[in-house]
């Protein structure tokens, strides 16, 4: 099938961690024999920080954040088979949703794609019927959305979706695998993350204040909007951290840690894409406690869990390098074994197919 995907970017993970996740999906869909084409402004500076020029299995089109590119690109959806509009492009949003599907075939496959499920959900609980996804929600075949197991679910098809389902991150072991350590990427905790309202927070809590109670102990942040956070001595800043560099990043601490936005902690069913990043290179992971983690990694085995600063500490503390190998190399089976995208791009495929036989039994009818 011809697939029109209008996400934040392909190309790059600048301000915009969903880019590793919409590449291994699309990527496991392109293999599957599908076409397609994914549509990114040119905005926030991502084309000016690119971790991958465009790939072989999709065509990219980077179009002007502008009244004018929007229409051509909002255009193009009538020749697609599938109309995929993801949430956070970041410009146009609303105009995106409503022009695309009013351009798509009657035949073509709608499809909703939220990557941030539980913050778009508490936006439409917030503001009512008014909200534009709310109006067109009932609309769109599929609903698929990046984790929130059953409580994202019932909440999209209370709002009226007619099928939401989700579609977890995942593992692409080609690009995310043990590498050799990096003495510039070593500490005993490495964090990554983007600087987030909805998650500042946490982050104070599980990982600046874990450090202060380790202060014999070296500890790493990357990601953006760090710069002008007052942190601990023993924590070392280095700004953005291109995807490409990610493997050396997981593998050169003792230990990396995960922390959910707010949002995602509350609903839970959220695994970040960090946590298999993390597991596919065989990291020891400490991550903060969320409903649902289960599902993915089984706790003092797989991954380690705090629900607390203090508790983080503990474990960095307690932490030999033995265990932490025997961890992430438990980790690494698990994930390879159930969380790797070529079995969510098995299950996209399926619903696809699903979706198109289920329109042409109407058609037929």
């Amino acid at each position: 099938m011809r697939i029109a995907f209008y996400g934040s970017s392909l190309l790059s993970s600048y301000w915009n961690g969903a880019a590793t996740y919409y590449r291994g999906l699309l990527s496991d869909l392109a293999r599957r024999g599908h076409r397609v084409t994914f549509y990114e402004p040119d905005a926030f500076e991502r084309q000016q920080h690119r971790d991958m020029d465009p790939p072989d299995w999709a065509e990219v089109r980077v179009w002007p954040a502008t009244m004018d590119a929007l229409r051509g690109v909002i255009a193009e959806a009538a020749a697609a088979d599938v109309v995929v509009k993801a949430s956070g492009v970041g410009v146009f949003d609303e105009e995106l949703l409503d022009g695309v599907m009013k351009a798509a075939r009657p035949d073509a496959i709608r499809i909703f794609w939220d990557v941030d499920a539980p913050a778009t959900l508490a936006e439409m609980r917030a503001a009512g019927s008014d909200h534009p996804l709310r109006r067109v929600l009932p609309s769109f075949d599929l609903v698929l959305t990046y984790g929130g197991g059953a409580p994202v679910v019932d909440a999209y098809e209370g709002f009226g979706a007619r099928r939401c389902v989700p579609v977890y991150n995942a593992l692409d072991p080609a690009t995310h695998h043990p590498v050799p350590p990096e003495p510039r990427f070593e500490a005993d905790l490495s964090f990554l993350g983007n600087r987030l309202p909805d998650r500042e927070a946490r982050v104070n809590e599980f990982f600046l204040r874990a450090a202060a109670l380790c202060p014999d102990r070296r500890f790493l942040i990357g990601g953006n909007g760090w710069e002008t956070k007052g942190m601990p001595a023993n924590v070392r800043h280095l700004g953005h951290v291109y995807t490409r560099e990610h493997n050396a990043f997981n593998t050169s601490p003792l230990a990396v840690l995960n922390v959910a936005r707010d949002s995602m902690a509350a609903v839970g069913f959220s695994p970040a894409t960090r946590v298999f990043e993390a597991a596919g290179a065989g990291a020891c992971l400490i991550t903060d406690a969320w409903v649902g983690l289960e599902m993915f990694l089984k706790p003092d085995v797989e991954v380690l869990v705090a629900r607390d600063g203090a508790e983080v500490a503990a474990h960095i503390a307690t932490l030999t390098p033995e265990r932490a190998r025997a961890i992430g190399e438990a980790a690494q089976r698990r994930i390879l074994l159930d969380h790797t995208y070529a079995r969510r791009g098995a299950t996209v495929d399926l619903l696809l197919r699903e979706a198109a036989a289920r329109k042409q039994e109407r058609d037929a009818a």
